[in-house]
């Protein structure tokens, strides 16, 4: 199939660049391997959004997708495998076997939640070890969950799971929390337990997890903590196995220009996957605005 433009993942960035380019004329596809809304629909309520009440992260993603194609976006569900980025034709291939055309691509793929890599951490995934609070807190009402990790995301998730489960520790290896002063002083004044200086060491359990074995890194002291669940929350990587032709930071995010221009002519970035100082919904909006208005004049 032949496109102007291809968009590759259906977030916050990829469905607010098919917005913005299908309003703008191109023919647009969207190809996204999984859900569409990315880590934003796994989000149980979304209050940053400017002038967006309180709503789901899904039935904002679901607004988003229904708008683009609305503007005649086509959306389509699959894998891409591969990318062929020189010359005039970018050629996508697919997990089912499909190729897909355009002159132009803006990369959305976003990142994806970092593991501990310990012991049991992978045995226990689904059975206890989750990395999204919102997603699984519900299935902890009344128990005591442990949540790993110092920033933003750690601290919002185990404020949200104060409110659901029976007890919540917040492991971090650090005497400090990297989250921002007003996160940092709510989990504070909350029922939290925090763990400083502290890492997990092993996830233990029979069918589900029981037990973490933790580490104090300062004084070497062992113990283990009783809990019913572990929320890992300590970062992201992005998703960026399939392009590592592009130039990217130390970090493995893709490198753009303020147009979000990439390393490689007619190929674009936009939101979690690039290199930038802020990811949230709004900021992905806006990578998608400017990857599709520099992908309108790049195709004119």
């Amino acid at each position: 199939m032949k496109y102007d433009l291809i968009i590759v993942g259906a977030g916050p960035a990829g469905l607010t660049a098919a917005i913005y380019a299908a309003r703008g004329g191109l023919k647009t596809a969207v190809l996204e391997g999984k859900a569409v809304g990315g880590q934003i629909a796994l989000t149980a309520e979304v209050e940053n959004y400017p002038a967006v009440e309180p709503i789901s992260g899904f039935d904002l993603a679901l607004k988003m997708m229904e708008q683009a194609q609305r503007f005649g976006a086509e959306i389509i569900y699959d894998q891409m495998t591969n990318i062929e980025p020189n010359g005039k034709i970018k050629k996508i291939k697919t997990a089912a076997g499909g190729e897909l055309e355009a002159p132009c691509v803006i990369l959305c793929m976003g990142a994806s939640p970092r593991n501990l890599g310990v012991p049991g951490e992978e045995k226990f995934i689904g059975a206890g070890v989750s990395y999204c609070a919102t997603c699984d807190g519900g299935f902890f009402k009344g128990k005591t969950v442990a949540v790993a990790g110092g920033g933003n995301t750690a601290a919002e998730d185990a404020l949200y799971l104060s409110k659901i489960a029976g007890k919540v520790y917040l492991i971090h290896r650090r005497d400090k929390l990297r989250a921002t002063a007003a996160l940092a002083d709510s989990v504070k004044a909350s029922g939290i337990e925090i763990l400083w200086d502290s890492v997990i060491e092993e996830v233990a359990g029979g069918g589900k997890v029981e037990a973490l074995k933790i580490k104090n890194v300062k004084s070497g002291e062992e113990k283990n903590l009783t809990v019913d669940g572990l929320f890992v929350a300590i970062g992201q990587i992005p998703n960026t196995e399939n392009v590592g032709f592009l130039e990217k930071d130390e970090y493995g995010y893709i490198i753009t220009k303020e147009d979000m221009s990439t390393s490689i002519e007619g190929i674009f970035a936009a939101g979690d996957i690039r290199s930038k100082s802020l990811r949230q919904v709004v900021t992905a909006c806006s990578d998608g605005a400017v990857a599709a208005e520099s992908a309108i004049k790049y195709l004119s």
